[in-house]
């Protein structure tokens, strides 16, 4: 087994096999299951994030009317021609909001690594899907190798937005997915990690603060956020840059950030976006509670 991403490399690199490959080895060998049966349950996840994806993209609401609506516009803007940002980073965004917008819906969906960061990883699978022609086989080695960077982070930090802040929960998912394109698009096992740190380090000190204390606002729009660093900086890692500082430190750092983190910050609801006038408006009519002057 491997307890941080410097083994995880080592493993990988040492038995010449990928990332994904020595997380499947591991499930295996934790839940003393066949590879088979392994591979199976991580395609019944594959199946669920697609729908979750197909559907947020026909249009979904929340019961609360803050979030929904947003995928399809940004698909019928990818459709016009105009977008500046590029039409595969914007197709990740699109399909990463519409993710989150079913979660929003009280959709099924698959936490990756939570559930209020549940679209950067599909999103960004989905997009380059379309740019990379990946078998379903490898689609499910895109979410392995994703697991096992999650796998590192959840053990050595946290993936909990009320423990860490939303560093912990949209930047697991950014740096998970970052690695695990690297992988998909032929990138070294090295490459993967210097993705994952890229793309963290930068998404270092986000706080938990959403408004009315649901999984909507900022959440869906921090799942776009994600979706777009990951894809830049697996583009990074792809080109020969690397982190200066290294993954696990980076992990470890943003550990030590969340713990230092102010508990309003941290899933409350108590400070950040949640706090402001308009949130507490928001806040106030979805309850039904009158403000006080």
């Amino acid at each position: 087994m491997f307890r941080n991403v410097a083994e995880l490399v080592e493993l990988a690199e040492g038995q010449g096999i990928t990332i994904a490959e020595v997380m499947i080895r591991q499930e295996m060998q934790v839940t003393n299951s066949s590879r088979e049966a392994v591979l199976e349950r991580m395609g019944r996840n594959l199946d669920v994030m697609e729908q979750a994806v197909e559907r947020g993209l026909r249009g979904v609401q929340s019961v609360s009317g803050l979030t929904g609506g947003d995928a399809v516009l940004l698909q019928r803007y990818i459709q016009s021609g105009k977008a500046l940002s590029g039409e595969l980073l914007l197709d990740a965004v699109s399909k990463a909001v519409a993710t989150n917008e079913v979660n929003a819906a009280m959709g099924t969906i698959c936490a990756t690594p939570t559930a209020g960061s549940a679209g950067v990883v599909p999103g960004t699978l989905f997009a380059v899907r379309n740019k990379l022609n990946p078998t379903r086989e490898q689609m499910i080695a895109f979410l392995f190798t994703a697991g096992a960077f999650g796998f590192v982070v959840a053990n050595n930090a946290s993936i909990s937005g009320a423990a860490g802040g939303c560093q912990a929960e949209v930047g697991s998912a950014s740096g998970m997915a970052a690695a695990a394109i690297v992988e998909l698009a032929g990138g070294t096992p090295q490459q993967a990690a210097e993705a994952m740190a890229i793309t963290l380090k930068n998404m270092l000190g986000l706080v938990c603060d959403p408004v009315a204390g649901l999984v909507e606002v900022p959440c869906v729009k921090r799942n776009a956020m994600g979706a777009a660093n990951a894809m830049v900086a697996a583009d990074m890692a792809l080109a020969g840059i690397t982190s200066r500082i290294p993954c696990d430190e980076v992990i470890d750092a943003m550990y030590k950030i969340g713990q230092t983190m102010p508990v309003a910050l941290r899933e409350t609801a108590q400070g950040g976006l949640a706090a402001t006038p308009t949130g507490k408006r928001l806040e106030a009519k979805i309850f039904g509670v009158t403000l006080g002057k």
